[in-house]
């Protein structure tokens, strides 16, 4: 973010000791708006560095502007450092298993005696409550959580195509950080925050269970639901192409059928109205299939966009390193691969999708390698090259 004004949370530190996505995605977003983020990583790395197949991703994704020391918090000599690290925090971020932080003395209750000013904030599968003994993943919550059921045929639970838990919830924990650093500014307190997947879930899936307390009917999975319009479907065009095609509105419906000619459509007092359109579905979709199966998707793009209709290509994701709006607006950022078989290949990462004073907010610094600033930081916080060198040697600091 090229811009002469300090990002807004510059000058504030946080201290991570996070692992796979939930976690490093609440300390990206405050990396982003200008906190120091530094990641406590363990003495071989971190393991989201070293994922496979649908992992690959996670490292790179979410580890941004982030500065990494790289320490084994099993030794007396790694705990003293952490600590040292932690007492120079406002924020620490964590999403270890319950207890493991408190086997360190790292959990909030030890630290808020001797950081009173400390915000502290987890990241967890379940709020405190009957379910907070499990262990949980994004799938899990999706299945127990209603997404599932929703996105698959009614037959078929599915998980939705992306971590979409584990991402919203590091974004609700960095707008609990937010809201805490707020708060302190008015008490002087700090305070833990909890931020947790199965709730994440319910309140995306808060939609259906309104839609039952309105209706009195139980909501349909996606793909054999009741559409509350009746053009919103995915339709296979000429050369087997696909485009998802909406038309929402009486005005758009009389645009629509002018753009293509469909007069008859437009004339016929069973199509009147949108409320119409959608009983008469089960008849009206066939042939609007079959009307538009001679057209290229391109052909019904063009029309869609100069005629302001809604309308998407169905692309996969590794297309969008060449979307032509996103390479334009600055929303893609470059950065170095730091692990795996490309490592130190050039790509390009999606940056927060918002904008400040007109200006994105970018990468300040790649994801770093493990262990990239344990001298720098160790030196900052007090201690000797001599203790550093020596600490390096026995392997209780990688530098």
């Amino acid at each position: 973010m090229e811009n002469s004004k300090p990002l807004p949370y510059a000058g504030i530190r946080v201290v991570e000791f996070t692992h796979m996505v939930m976690g490093p995605t609440c300390g990206m977003i405050l990396a982003d708006l200008g906190a120091e983020v530094i990641k406590v990583e363990p003495i071989d790395g971190d393991k989201t560095r070293k994922l496979l197949g649908s992992g690959a991703g996670f490292f790179p994704m979410f580890n941004r502007n982030k500065k990494s020391v790289s320490v084994d918090m099993k030794t007396p000599e790694g705990i003293e450092i952490v600590r040292k690290l932690v007492a120079s925090a406002d924020v620490v971020s964590e999403n270890f298993k319950p207890g493991t932080m408190a086997k360190m003395g790292l959990d909030y209750e030890t630290l808020h005696q001797l950081h009173p000013k400390l915000i502290y904030v987890s990241h967890k599968g379940f709020l405190p409550g009957p379910y907070d003994h499990r262990t949980a993943l994004d799938e899990v919550v999706q299945m127990m959580g209603g997404l599932a059921y929703m996105t698959g045929p009614e037959d078929r639970p599915l998980r939705a195509g992306s971590s979409v838990n584990d991402i919203m919830g590091g974004i609700f924990g960095a707008i609990g950080v937010m809201a805490a650093l707020r708060q302190r500014d008015l008490t002087g307190e700090g305070q833990e925050i909890q931020s947790s997947l199965f709730e994440n879930n319910i309140f995306l899936v808060g939609q259906h269970m309104m839609q039952y307390a309105v209706t009195g009917k139980a909501a349909k999975p996606m793909p054999s639901r009741i559409s509350a319009w009746a053009i919103y479907d995915v339709f296979e065009v000429a050369d087997g192409e696909k485009i998802f095609l909406a038309v929402v509105s009486d005005t758009q419906w009389k645009i629509f059928c002018e753009a293509f000619g469909f007069d008859d459509f437009f004339q016929d007092a069973k199509l009147a109205s949108n409320n119409l359109r959608v009983e008469a579905r089960p008849s009206l979709i066939p042939e609007i299939k079959k009307r538009l199966a001679g057209f290229s998707a391109a052909k019904i793009s063009s029309i869609f966009e100069s005629h302001g209709l809604p309308f998407a290509p169905i692309t996969r994701p590794e297309e969008l390193f060449n979307d032509p709006h996103l390479l334009a607006t600055g929303g893609l950022a470059p950065i170095h691969v730091t692990d795996g078989p490309n490592a130190g290949a050039e790509t390009a990462v999606p940056l927060l999708p918002l904008m400040m004073g007109g200006k994105r907010l970018g990468v300040r610094h790649e994801p770093p390698k493990s262990g990239e600033h344990s001298s720098e930081i160790l030196r900052a916080l007090g201690f000797s090259d001599a203790e550093i060198s020596k600490w390096i040697a026995e392997g209780v600091v990688r530098s």
